[in-house]
């Protein structure tokens, strides 16, 4: 038995003619090699957006399948993994993680976009820079503050940026050890989990995955081959249309991020901090600079310990115990020449120091010893004469005398010197 309507074509099937419009267009713009080629959820976004054609995407699916413009790919068998489920609160934790990728392709260079995603909502927050380092960290964990306020906890992989093992001395002693963006999360009132394996962070894991297939398209539409550019767009557009899509509501409506601090605390807190010794000539010396204390000077003297802060622009400021110092940088052979004349320096002392008589026991000891020495090198002198004697004739005797006939014996000089002067 079959239906008579069984091989005819649906009555709400979209026209042949719009069909292959839509199949021409994603064949010219949006198909490719693996990382080019548009999925049909995001090409259907952009027919929409770009070229006013709307589709849904699972009816873009089946046409892309049947014209061979895509394929279902299977991922691998992956091991039993037992999921974690959501925070139930907004801002309770926070993952982050930096995702390495050729996010210009071919028209710039390759970079690390520093992606934070909320634990509870799935709302996402990034910032695109070079490299993995402190400063990209604390660009996007300000961005995060400035729009939603501060975190409780941040959820990290182990990096020595984040955070580091302490060593068997500070575990006998209960320290912790902190890292520069360490110190920051604690003065923020932030804690840092570090996730022993990929699949503990994997909300922001699958975060750098849609980042890496949308943001890398719609950076090649916009034509974007910079990191100011690209940042620009992540903020004015694409994170916010990202959120609107994929942010979900969290279980609890009650907010746990804490009030914000202001632009000048974020200022103080988003820093470098180092400690410093203060030499003779009252110089500081940081990363190969000598910064020249100027008077008054508010420390307990040379040999002190100041603080170096270091902003995100290379200012410095130099405090001791909270107080801000005057300082201006001088060169490394003034700062040399300053040590030479302080070492020229020559402060006698204000009382001579006594000498010891010469019935002092020190002078009897030294002068016994001294006869000793002269006693027993006289002696070695005597001995080496009388060897090189033995293998000569004495003076005296006579040329007919029995050959090996032993000389006179001498008399054995005594152990201990003699009075008197020699």
């Amino acid at each position: 038995m079959q239906h008579g309507n069984a091989g005819r074509p649906s009555h709400h099937a979209k026209p042949a003619v719009f069909r292959e419009q839509v199949l021409r267009l994603i064949r010219a713009k949006y198909s490719g090699g693996l990382e080019e080629r548009f999925g049909p959820t995001l090409a259907s976004e952009h027919l929409a957006e770009e070229d006013g054609l709307p589709i849904h995407a699972e009816t873009l699916r089946r046409w892309m399948l049947e014209a061979g413009l895509w394929s279902r790919m299977r991922g691998k068998k992956r091991a039993h993994r037992q999921q974690r489920p959501r925070k139930e609160h907004f801002g309770e934790l926070v993952q982050l993680d930096g995702s390495f990728h050729a996010w210009f392709e071919q028209r710039g260079p390759a970079g690390c976009l520093m992606n934070m995603a909320d634990d509870a909502t799935s709302k996402t927050q990034s910032h695109l820079g070079e490299e993995e380092t402190i400063w990209n960290a604390v660009s996007v964990l300000r961005l995060w503050i400035e729009n939603y306020g501060v975190p409780l906890a941040l959820y990290t992989d182990w990096k020595n940026l984040y955070k580091v093992t302490p060593t068997p001395k500070q575990e006998l002693r209960g320290e912790a050890p902190l890292t520069q963006f360490g110190r920051m999360c604690a003065q923020l009132g932030i804690r840092i989990i570090a996730a022993n394996s990929p699949q503990a962070k994997g909300r922001v894991e699958r975060s750098n995955g849609v980042h890496q297939d949308r943001l890398v398209k719609k950076l090649r539409r916009k034509n974007i081959n910079t990191y100011e550019a690209a940042n620009a767009y992540l903020q004015a557009e694409y994170l916010s249309a990202l959120n609107q899509r994929f942010a979900q509501a969290p279980a609890r409506p009650e907010d746990y991020h804490r009030p914000k601090p202001s632009a000048a605390e974020l200022d103080a807190i988003f820093r470098l901090e180092t400690e410093r010794s203060v030499s003779n000539d009252w110089v500081v010396r940081y990363h190969g600079r000598s910064l020249q204390l100027l008077p008054p000077r508010r420390c307990d003297g040379p040999r002190g310990k100041a603080l170096v802060y270091e902003s995100a622009n290379g200012t410095l400021e130099v405090r001791y115990r909270g107080e801000r110092l005057a300082w201006e940088e001088i060169s490394a052979s003034q700062s040399s020449r300053c040590v030479a004349q302080e070492q020229a320096i020559h402060v006698p002392h204000s009382r001579p120091r006594p000498k010891p008589d010469k019935e002092h026991p020190y002078k009897r000891g030294a002068e016994e010893a001294i006869r000793r020495t002269r006693w027993k090198m006289l002696q070695r002198a005597v001995a080496a004469r009388g060897a090189v004697g033995a293998s000569a004739p004495p003076p005296g005797t006579a040329k007919n005398a029995v050959p090996g006939s032993a000389p006179a014996p001498t008399a054995p000089s005594p152990s201990q010197p003699p009075e008197g002067t020699f």
